[in-house]
Protein backbone atom coordinates (compact mmCIF):
# COMPACT_ATOMS: atom_id res chain seq x y z
CA UNK A 1 0.00 0.00 0.00
CA UNK A 2 2.61 2.51 1.03
CA UNK A 3 4.17 1.51 -2.85
CA UNK A 4 1.49 2.62 -4.04
CA UNK A 5 1.43 5.98 -2.18
CA UNK A 6 4.69 6.41 -3.09
CA UNK A 7 3.89 6.11 -6.91
CA UNK A 8 0.73 8.03 -7.02
CA UNK A 9 2.83 11.19 -5.25
CA UNK A 10 5.30 10.64 -8.16
CA UNK A 11 2.71 10.30 -10.86
CA UNK A 12 1.14 13.78 -9.81
CA UNK A 13 4.44 15.65 -9.59
CA UNK A 14 5.52 14.31 -12.91
CA UNK A 15 2.05 15.30 -14.34
CA UNK A 16 2.42 18.87 -12.84
CA UNK A 17 5.92 19.30 -13.52
CA UNK A 18 5.02 17.98 -17.28
CA UNK A 19 2.21 20.86 -17.53
CA UNK A 20 4.14 23.46 -16.35
CA UNK A 21 6.99 22.71 -19.05
CA UNK A 22 4.35 22.00 -21.52
CA UNK A 23 2.93 25.72 -20.67
CA UNK A 24 6.31 27.20 -21.07
CA UNK A 25 7.05 25.38 -24.42
CA UNK A 26 3.56 26.48 -25.69
CA UNK A 27 4.46 30.42 -24.39
CA UNK A 28 7.67 29.96 -25.90
CA UNK A 29 6.29 28.80 -29.07
CA UNK A 30 3.44 31.15 -29.45
CA UNK A 31 5.88 34.38 -29.27
CA UNK A 32 7.43 34.04 -32.57
CA UNK A 33 3.69 33.07 -33.89
CA UNK A 34 2.23 36.06 -32.32
CA UNK A 35 4.99 38.14 -33.65
CA UNK A 36 4.54 37.15 -37.55
CA UNK A 37 1.41 38.72 -37.18
CA UNK A 38 3.01 42.14 -36.86
CA UNK A 39 3.73 44.31 -40.06
CA UNK A 40 7.79 44.06 -41.17
CA UNK A 41 9.95 47.04 -40.95
CA UNK A 42 9.61 47.74 -44.29
CA UNK A 43 6.03 47.43 -44.67
CA UNK A 44 5.51 50.10 -41.51
CA UNK A 45 8.23 52.35 -43.34
CA UNK A 46 6.31 51.77 -46.47
CA UNK A 47 2.91 52.92 -44.74
CA UNK A 48 4.52 55.62 -42.91
CA UNK A 49 3.78 59.36 -43.91
CA UNK A 50 6.02 60.89 -45.75
CA UNK A 51 7.78 64.30 -45.89
CA UNK A 52 8.29 66.28 -48.54
CA UNK A 53 10.47 69.27 -49.23
CA UNK A 54 8.31 71.69 -51.72
CA UNK A 55 10.83 74.60 -51.91
CA UNK A 56 12.06 73.85 -55.39
CA UNK A 57 8.76 72.89 -57.00
CA UNK A 58 8.27 76.13 -58.77
CA UNK A 59 11.32 76.88 -60.19
CA UNK A 60 10.85 75.35 -63.79
CA UNK A 61 7.00 75.76 -65.31
CA UNK A 62 5.39 72.11 -65.32
CA UNK A 63 7.64 70.88 -62.86
CA UNK A 64 5.70 67.62 -61.37
CA UNK A 65 7.26 66.22 -58.42
CA UNK A 66 6.89 62.33 -57.38
CA UNK A 67 7.22 60.55 -54.55
CA UNK A 68 6.58 57.05 -52.97
CA UNK A 69 3.68 56.58 -50.27
CA UNK A 70 2.19 52.79 -49.11
CA UNK A 71 3.88 52.08 -52.44
CA UNK A 72 1.69 54.32 -54.67
CA UNK A 73 3.27 57.28 -56.68
CA UNK A 74 2.08 60.37 -55.20
CA UNK A 75 1.90 63.60 -57.57
CA UNK A 76 3.06 66.90 -56.45
CA UNK A 77 2.92 69.94 -58.93
CA UNK A 78 1.98 73.56 -59.16
CA UNK A 79 -0.71 74.89 -61.15
CA UNK A 80 -0.72 78.46 -63.10
CA UNK A 81 -3.30 80.99 -62.73
CA UNK A 82 -4.44 80.25 -66.40
CA UNK A 83 -4.51 76.61 -65.44
CA UNK A 84 -6.71 76.90 -62.31
CA UNK A 85 -9.36 79.02 -64.57
CA UNK A 86 -9.33 76.40 -66.84
CA UNK A 87 -10.81 74.03 -64.62
CA UNK A 88 -13.39 75.89 -64.16
CA UNK A 89 -14.82 75.13 -68.10
CA UNK A 90 -14.36 71.68 -68.03
CA UNK A 91 -17.27 70.92 -65.24
CA UNK A 92 -19.81 70.04 -68.18
CA UNK A 93 -16.96 67.58 -69.79
CA UNK A 94 -16.46 65.58 -66.50
CA UNK A 95 -17.88 62.57 -64.78
CA UNK A 96 -17.69 63.68 -61.02
CA UNK A 97 -16.64 67.78 -61.50
CA UNK A 98 -17.64 68.12 -57.70
CA UNK A 99 -15.72 65.42 -56.56
CA UNK A 100 -18.72 63.45 -54.66
CA UNK A 101 -16.95 60.19 -54.24
CA UNK A 102 -15.41 59.99 -51.45
CA UNK A 103 -12.97 57.09 -51.53
CA UNK A 104 -11.34 59.32 -54.06
CA UNK A 105 -11.16 62.87 -52.43
CA UNK A 106 -11.19 63.73 -48.58
CA UNK A 107 -13.43 65.91 -46.90
CA UNK A 108 -10.67 68.71 -46.88
CA UNK A 109 -9.85 68.63 -50.64
CA UNK A 110 -14.08 69.01 -52.08
CA UNK A 111 -13.23 72.06 -53.66
CA UNK A 112 -12.83 72.75 -57.68
CA UNK A 113 -8.73 72.31 -57.14
CA UNK A 114 -9.39 69.36 -54.92
CA UNK A 115 -6.30 70.67 -52.90
CA UNK A 116 -5.87 72.63 -49.93
CA UNK A 117 -3.69 75.49 -51.32
CA UNK A 118 -5.53 76.32 -55.28
CA UNK A 119 -2.09 76.23 -57.04
CA UNK A 120 -0.82 73.05 -55.33
CA UNK A 121 -1.95 69.99 -56.12
CA UNK A 122 -1.27 66.33 -54.76
CA UNK A 123 -2.49 62.91 -56.20
CA UNK A 124 -1.64 59.46 -56.38
CA UNK A 125 -0.83 58.95 -59.88
CA UNK A 126 -2.91 55.95 -60.68
CA UNK A 127 -5.17 55.56 -62.85
CA UNK A 128 -8.45 54.16 -61.61
CA UNK A 129 -9.56 52.23 -64.84
CA UNK A 130 -6.86 49.28 -64.17
CA UNK A 131 -3.62 51.01 -62.52
CA UNK A 132 -1.69 52.16 -65.29
CA UNK A 133 0.38 55.65 -64.45
CA UNK A 134 -0.62 58.32 -66.75
CA UNK A 135 1.33 61.00 -68.28
CA UNK A 136 1.57 64.63 -67.57
CA UNK A 137 0.47 66.62 -70.03
CA UNK A 138 -0.45 70.31 -68.16
CA UNK A 139 0.44 72.32 -71.78
CA UNK A 140 -3.61 74.04 -72.51
CA UNK A 141 -3.39 73.08 -75.80
CA UNK A 142 -5.30 70.95 -78.44
CA UNK A 143 -3.83 67.31 -78.33
CA UNK A 144 -4.07 64.21 -80.61
CA UNK A 145 -6.01 63.03 -78.24
CA UNK A 146 -8.54 65.91 -77.70
CA UNK A 147 -8.49 68.72 -79.42
CA UNK A 148 -9.98 71.03 -76.74
CA UNK A 149 -7.87 70.05 -74.02
CA UNK A 150 -7.17 72.16 -71.18
CA UNK A 151 -4.24 70.21 -69.43
CA UNK A 152 -4.42 67.24 -67.39
CA UNK A 153 -3.51 63.56 -67.45
CA UNK A 154 -3.66 61.29 -69.98
CA UNK A 155 -3.35 57.53 -69.77
CA UNK A 156 -1.99 56.10 -73.45
CA UNK A 157 -3.29 52.00 -72.25
CA UNK A 158 -7.25 52.94 -72.74
CA UNK A 159 -7.39 56.75 -73.63
CA UNK A 160 -8.56 57.54 -69.97
CA UNK A 161 -8.40 61.54 -69.74
CA UNK A 162 -8.54 63.74 -66.35
CA UNK A 163 -8.16 67.30 -66.12
CA UNK A 164 -4.98 69.43 -63.87
CA UNK A 165 -7.51 68.42 -60.32
CA UNK A 166 -7.50 65.06 -61.00
CA UNK A 167 -11.01 64.71 -61.92
CA UNK A 168 -12.33 62.10 -64.71
CA UNK A 169 -13.70 63.40 -68.39
CA UNK A 170 -16.72 61.34 -69.60
CA UNK A 171 -16.95 58.33 -71.66
CA UNK A 172 -13.77 57.38 -70.66
CA UNK A 173 -13.16 53.90 -69.51
CA UNK A 174 -11.45 55.11 -65.81
CA UNK A 175 -14.98 55.36 -63.09
CA UNK A 176 -13.63 57.94 -60.61
CA UNK A 177 -11.54 61.01 -60.06
CA UNK A 178 -7.73 60.16 -59.12
CA UNK A 179 -7.14 59.48 -55.92
CA UNK A 180 -5.89 62.76 -52.99
CA UNK A 181 -4.02 60.98 -50.47
CA UNK A 182 -4.54 62.38 -46.63
CA UNK A 183 -1.65 65.25 -46.61
CA UNK A 184 -1.14 68.37 -45.03
CA UNK A 185 1.36 71.07 -44.45
CA UNK A 186 4.30 71.69 -42.19
CA UNK A 187 5.28 75.38 -43.44
CA UNK A 188 5.60 77.20 -46.60
CA UNK A 189 7.95 74.34 -47.69
CA UNK A 190 7.57 71.09 -46.02
CA UNK A 191 3.92 69.07 -46.47
CA UNK A 192 3.38 65.73 -44.92
CA UNK A 193 1.45 62.45 -46.93
CA UNK A 194 -0.18 60.43 -45.32
CA UNK A 195 -1.32 62.64 -42.66
CA UNK A 196 -4.92 64.49 -43.17
CA UNK A 197 -4.86 68.66 -41.72
CA UNK A 198 -7.48 67.51 -38.89
CA UNK A 199 -4.90 64.52 -37.96
CA UNK A 200 -2.58 66.41 -37.54
CA UNK A 201 -3.76 69.24 -35.71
Amino acid sequence: MANEGVNTGRRRFLTATTAVVGAVGVGFAAVPFISSWKPSARAQTAGAPVEVDISKIDLEPGMRMIVQWRGKPVWIFKRTPEQLAALATLNDRLRDPASENVEQTPAFAKNEGRSIKPELAVMVGICTHLGCSPSYVPELQPQPFDSEWQGGFYCPCHNSRFDLAGRVYQGVPAPSNLEVPPYHFIDDNRLMVGVAPEEAA
